[in-house]
Order: structure tokens, then sequence, then C-alpha cells
């Protein structure tokens, strides 16, 4: 599907790609092509007769792809890795973003419907200044693109605070397996963000004239440093949040061998209180005829005497060096 949307003096039209000969007709109209699907070879030679570069076009048509930012003579092109949905668990289907923004143009590819992009296409009916700068246009696209992330992503944090509870109680191993799954999913959204920060760097610092044309000076700064802030305040969460969960993991283990240790200390001393007593039981238990202890009157209450004496002795031990 191809919409399209002209901006001629102070007159916003809304249309098809009929529209792309009127805004040729017209030097100082602005043009936001929208493609929404797959790349059929009609709309490949569209974009290639509107100056876009074969190889991005290609890069564009890949269902997945780092995200990245190029330079072009007419146009810059941005793959920014969007959100199709992400659930509070984190399971994340990406949606890849495509822009072309040159001069006086903004084209913008995804394959389903996109959220960021249907915001700004309604916000136009209201408010058609925003198409009068098709590069401002295009960091508010992606700032508002990397907020969906945010969202997510901040309300991931009350959701560790319950699983670190869990852990204490009696459910922690339902607690371990979330988390596990948890920091998977945290390990291919901070890979994610990694390209998504170096992306707003470039952005931020080595942009064209396309989305700024007065680079640090220019009136678009502050657009590129917020997304740039944004960019890297998801990559540092995302990381921070993904060894939370290694530590919490890692801290219910190291809490689980204390306490299996303590176990084992336990039994451990039982079994050397026991092991003197069982070699007592067992010696005066052999079947020898020849044991003057066997006949001696008072040997049975001896022999329980020692036993019980032997025990005593080895739990004072254990006291001493503190292991009871």
């Amino acid at each position: 599907m191809i919409r399209a949307k002209l901006l001629i003096t102070e007159e916003i039209i809304s249309g098809g790609g009929e529209l792309i000969e009127r805004w040729r007709e017209q030097p100082g109209s602005r043009l936001w092509l929208d493609v929404e699907g797959e790349l059929t070879p009609d709309i490949d030679t569209l974009l290639r007769g509107l100056g876009c570069d074969e190889l991005a076009i290609l890069d564009a048509s890949r269902v997945r792809h780092p995200p990245k930012v190029e330079e072009f003579n007419n146009n810059t092109f941005v793959l920014f890795r969007g959100i199709s949905s992400l659930g509070e668990d984190l399971q994340l289907n990406p949606q890849q973003l495509a822009l072309f923004v040159g001069d006086n143009f903004l084209i913008t590819l995804h394959r389903g419907q996109s959220v960021s992009i249907n915001h700004f296409w309604r916000l136009l009916d209201e408010e058609r200044d925003h198409l009068e700068d098709t590069g401002l246009l295009c960091l508010q696209i992606l700032h508002f693109a990397g907020g969906r992330y945010l969202e997510a992503i901040l309300d991931f944090e009350d959701r560790l605070g319950e699983l670190e509870d869990i852990l204490l109680s009696g459910e922690a191993e339902k607690a371990m397996k979330e988390l596990v799954a948890y920091r998977s999913r945290l390990r291919i959204l901070r890979r994610i963000f990694n390209y998504h920060q170096r992306l707003a760097e470039h952005v931020l610092n080595g942009t064209g004239r396309h989305l700024d044309p007065g680079g640090d000076d220019g009136e678009h700064y502050h657009q590129r440093r917020d997304f740039f802030d944004r960019c890297e305040r998801l990559y540092s969460l995302c990381n921070m949040y993904y060894e939370i969960c290694g530590d919490l993991v890692e801290g219910y283990i190291s809490l689980s061998s204390h306490r299996l240790n303590n176990t084992m200390k336990v039994l451990t001393i039982i079994t050397a209180i026991f092991v003197p007593l069982s070699f007592l039981a067992g010696l005066y238990g052999m079947n020898f005829e020849n044991m003057p202890e066997l006949h001696f009157r008072y040997g049975y209450f001896f022999v329980l005497g020692l036993m019980a004496f032997v025990a005593v002795v080895m739990i004072t031990l254990f006291r001493r060096i503190r292991w009871l």
C-alpha cells in the first residue's frame, strides 16, 4: 500500500502515488511517501526514480538487518528496528522501519502497520508545520519509536522487584525460570539498543544537511540530542537489568549452595558422632566365643556409658569449633 501527503504552501493534500508528479511540478512543495508491505518490483522502480540508492533499498527490503544510517548526495537513509509488539514479558516482535529523508521529501517503508508512522500521519491533519521540515519529522518519528521501547523497559523494573521477593519465598523455582527467560530476551534487546545507540551517535555527530543543515549549531540539535539520550538510556537500562537478572540468578544459586552446605554439615556431624558408636556396637556384636567382656556382669551398661561419653565429647568438640 502506498499513501502520500503533499504540502503545497499551506495546504496538505492526501492521496497515493499520483501525488509524486504534483510534487515534482511544485518546486517548494514537501512530500511524505509511506509504503506499507512488501517491496514489489514496481515500488523498487519508483524508489530508484526518486533517487534512493539501490543497496539501501535492498537493505530496507530485508526482514532483519542491523540498524544503521547512511548519507547519500540527495538523501540520508536511516534503518531503525521498531516495535510491532513488546509485551510485559519482554517478548519482542520487531518491525524494521526504513526512512529516506531529503531536502523536500520523506519516504518511509515498513512491512506492517507502524504505530509511530500512523501517529505522525494523523498528526499532520491537525499540525501541518510538521511536514515543512522533513529532517525534523524524521527525527520525531525516530524519537517516538524509541519512546515505545522506553515505556516497556521502565515497566519491567517493577517486575524485577517482584521476582526478587519471590526468590525468597517458596516459589523460587518459577521465578528462576522467568529470570533465565528475561535474561535471554534482554540480551536480544541489548544488542538492538547497542545498534540504536551507535545510530543515534552518528545522527548527533555526523549527519549531513538532510537531517540538520546546521550541524552542531543547527536548529535541530536539541532534537538530535534528545534522540541520542533516549537511545543511550535504553541501552544503559537494558544492560543494567540484564546484569540484575544475572545477579539474582547467581545470588539464588549461592543461597541454595549455602543452604545445601548447612544441611551437609549437619549430616556430616551426625555421621561423625555415630561412626565411633557404630564401631563399638559392631565390635561387641561379633559372634566370637572367646570375648571376656561378654561375661562381665555390668559390661552392657559399661559399653552404653562409653558410647554416651564419646557422643558427649564429640558434641562438645563440635560446639567449641562452632559447627553447632
